[in-house]
């Protein structure tokens, strides 16, 4: 019996549904024993995550009497957190944004009401005492600084944005603003980059949808985005040119929106998701091409599975909880547990209560083992290329590494950070320039080297004279100069300090003093009658 082969379109669906392997994807909170508690979390009505998370640390902004500030807790550090726990207090205004460096797991960049983009140093343990002195400073706003945003492939490259509609591109390691792009004519709501960082998305308040190349400061491509007031944002999906946004309707629906590229003047596809008045904030996931969208004030996460053809965008399902969210931070994929088949890994921030809640995303699979269609080969902490060579115009993807492998997928990386040279920081290497010399250790016996002998000699000679010098001193002490004292009184002090030297010194022995007993044997002879 012959059975026709079913056309390719309807293959991957069955009765109208479409097969995929993350349709039953489900979110897992942690308990209660393993969330951060006591955190208190800032209040500052702003639309970004106020949290940020890597494989060593969670970073979260939090509320401070004055200025602005947020602690660093190590990953394994749960449970009810000490109220005077060390932080990060260098901000004069209110932490606005927190982004780990994907190359060093050590180093956090900071964007603060205070106008500045600060740099730390965490180390390894976390804090033990506030920490108030940044690596580096970087001051080029005018306005509060909303936005900071690493490079993916690039080593120490720093976007910033802020309230005064410029995008500024630095070179963390030197401390140096490189370019200003002043593109926009209103507040910058978003800023995301595609995979290699060759291309940029950016949402602002004027609901234009722009793509940038960040090298030239040129816009490719302009469109409107969502027609509502409220702020917009979008997220680059990976290397398949398509960005996601999510907005409002004129009508304040909240929506999302598929766009090319390529082609801004109309979306691939625009969908509205319901009637509520939060803001939405897309996550998207490279390597399994899955985007989640969660909303400010809302306690659920919906979450898209993204194409390359129409319709583009496919519901999966969504993550349902009973606690309205203020924020969120997100795991890099290399963090992510694969014994658990977790994909992806929420750090919620409670909005009526001092708690982060890590939220994991799994995959059902019945085997424990590793799953490569699961995990294909992810972003490492490895750079692709330096800032120099991408400031000249070079190009690269991300390297990539296997997560079936167990490499490490913590950085222990030195510090590359050294702020531009001034004259005094260079006389100063001078000055300590001998502290770099290679000292060699000399094993040999003394009685071996004859230099050896005459060192210790010295060194000996040395103390010593050490030892003079200290009893003088005590003495002229003894005489009670003060300060107050005329410059007659000041040379008779020199003279007897003069006095007291030559006193000091030991007389030559005469014989009867270096052979006492030959002199006592004379002194009788001369009694015997």
């Amino acid at each position: 019996m012959h059975i026709p082969k079913m056309p390719a379109q309807s293959q991957n669906t069955f009765r109208g549904i479409r097969s995929s392997k993350f349709r039953h994807v489900y979110g897992k909170g942690a308990r209660k024993e393993n969330c951060y508690e006591n955190v208190l979390i800032t209040q500052k009505a702003h639309d970004t995550a106020a949290c940020a998370v890597n494989p060593k640390f969670v970073a979260i902004a939090v509320e401070v009497a004055g200025g602005g500030a947020f602690i660093v807790l190590p990953l394994d550090k749960t449970g009810r957190i000490d109220i005077n726990t060390p932080k990060v207090t260098g901000h004069a205004g209110p932490v606005l944004d927190l982004k780990w460096c994907p190359f060093n797991d050590n180093l956090i960049a900071s964007g603060a009401d205070d106008c500045t983009i600060k740099l730390w140093h965490i180390p390894d343990g976390g804090l033990k005492a506030n920490l108030t002195e940044p690596l580096a400073d970087l001051q080029g706003h005018q306005r509060r600084v909303s936005i900071v945003e690493w490079h993916p492939t690039a080593e120490n490259v720093l976007f910033s944005a802020g309230y005064d509609y410029q995008i500024l591109v630095w070179d963390a390691r030197r401390g140096v603003l490189m370019q200003t792009l002043d593109l926009h004519t209103d507040v910058i709501y978003s800023l995301s980059l595609n995979r290699d960082g060759s291309r940029m998305a950016t949402t602002s308040r004027d609901k234009r949808l722009r793509i940038i190349d960040p090298l030239s400061g040129k816009v490719l491509q302009e469109g409107l985005c969502h027609e509502g007031s409220k702020a917009c944002k979008a997220v680059y999906c990976g290397d398949m040119g398509l960005v996601f946004t999510t907005g409002f309707s004129r009508f304040s629906d909240r929506q999302y929106g598929v766009w090319d590229e390529k082609n801004l003047n109309t979306p691939l596809r625009l969908d509205t998701i319901d009637s509520s008045s939060g803001v939405l904030t897309p996550f998207y996931d490279h390597d399994t091409r899955v985007v989640f969208v969660a909303g400010k004030g809302d306690g659920n996460i919906r979450y898209y599975e993204i194409t390359d053809s129409p319709p583009y965008c496919h519901f999966l399902s969504q993550y349902i909880s009973g606690e309205p969210q203020r924020g969120f931070g997100v795991m890099p994929k290399r963090g992510c547990k694969v014994s658990q088949c977790e994909i992806f890994r929420f750090y919620k921030l409670y909005a009526t209560k001092a708690i982060c809640e890590p939220i994991s995303m799994i995959v059902p699979r019945k085997s424990d083992q590793f799953q490569p269609d699961l995990y294909p080969d992810t972003a490492s902490p490895t750079p692709a290329m330096s800032a120099e060579e991408w400031f000249a115009g070079t190009t690269r993807g991300p390297v990539l590494m296997s997560m079936k492998t167990g490499m490490t997928i913590k950085t222990h990386r030195p510090l590359p950070l050294r702020p531009t040279e001034s004259s005094s920081d260079k006389n100063a290497d001078k000055k300590y320039a001998f502290l770099s010399r290679e000292t060699r250790a000399d094993y040999r016996p003394l009685e071996a080297s004859g230099d050896n002998k005459e060192q210790c000699s010295t060194n000996s000679s040395g103390i010593e004279s050490e030892k003079t010098y200290t009893s003088t001193k005590n003495t002229i002490n003894k005489m009670n100069i003060k300060s107050g004292d005329s410059p007659h009184k000041l040379t008779s002090y020199a003279m007897q300090e003069k006095e007291i030297e030559i006193l000091e010194k030991p007389s030559p022995k005469t014989e009867s003093e270096s052979n006492p007993n030959e002199s006592q044997e004379a002194a009788a002879a001369e009694g015997d009658p």
